[in-house]
């Protein structure tokens, strides 16, 4: 049973850092494509970044280009996502995802398992 748990969350004020961990369980993590996704309220949850099971070639949405950072350690079996710069709209629940897939990482239907979500919220 895949498991995954995300951390960091929380209120910041604008132009602040975070940083929010996603540790994953139940299946060989390095199998594991993972992905970021947000959702503020009233609105569908979207795209913000990914990256393969190997580390290389991250990508992310157009909005959060240059500012947010994705990374993985496979020995600790856990995915991160530094967000710099962090705007009031980005206030929004933040969740982590697991797949199997190595393409469309930018798709919600790609992801397999999803984290409960982290509350990150920025003040202006």
């Amino acid at each position: 049973q895949v498991q995954l748990v995300e951390s960091g969350g929380g209120l910041v004020q604008a132009g602040a850092s975070l940083r929010l961990s996603c540790v994953f369980s139940g299946r060989p993590f390095s199998s594991y494509a993972m992905g970021w996704f947000r959702q503020a309220p009233g609105k569908d949850r979207e795209f913000v970044a990914a990256i393969s099971w190997s580390g290389r070639n991250p990508r992310y949405a157009d909005s959060v280009k240059g500012r947010f950072t994705s990374s993985r350690d496979n020995a600790k079996s856990t995915a991160y996502l530094e967000m710099n710069s962090l705007k009031p709209e980005e206030t929004a629940v933040y969740y982590c995802a697991a797949t199997i897939q190595v393409d469309d990482l930018d798709s919600i239907g790609e992801y397999d398992y999803w984290g409960q979500g982290t509350q990150v919220t920025v003040s202006s």
